[in-house]
């Protein structure tokens, strides 16, 4: 999107105010589909450091993702957790990754997250 949608941002800024994790969102970027559930930044952050540190060969990597974000006046990312890359009829990873993805970025949205088969 050449100007970011500011209803999508007005539902970034809510789940950055750390109300809520239960927000469900499917986003069209790249063409690809993303679909779960989004996470306020410093929240996804802390997850994704975690998961770094305790890998043997990205350990070093987890300081970065141990920061503050910065404070923006709106959010210009959205921050998925527990979430899919939908290929076909499966789900990409099985198990939900962690995605960020820039707001400006997204052609198409919805509320809700699709569900999809892996059969």
């Amino acid at each position: 999107m050449s100007k970011p949608d500011e209803l999508l941002e007005d539902v970034a800024t809510l789940v950055e105010s750390g109300l809520s994790n239960q927000m469900s969102l499917t986003v069209v970027t790249g063409g690809t589909v993303i679909t779960g559930r989004l996470a306020p930044e410093r929240v996804w952050r802390q997850r994704v450091s975690e998961v770094l540190n305790d890998s043997d060969r990205l350990r070093e990597f987890s300081a970065v993702f141990d920061t503050a974000p910065r404070i923006a006046e709106n959010p210009t990312h959205l921050h998925f957790h527990v979430a899919r890359i939908l290929q076909g009829t499966v789900g990409i990873p099985e198990t939900g990754g962690m995605y960020r993805v820039a707001i400006a970025d997204v052609s198409a949205w919805t509320v809700g997250d699709f569900s999809y088969s892996d059969h």
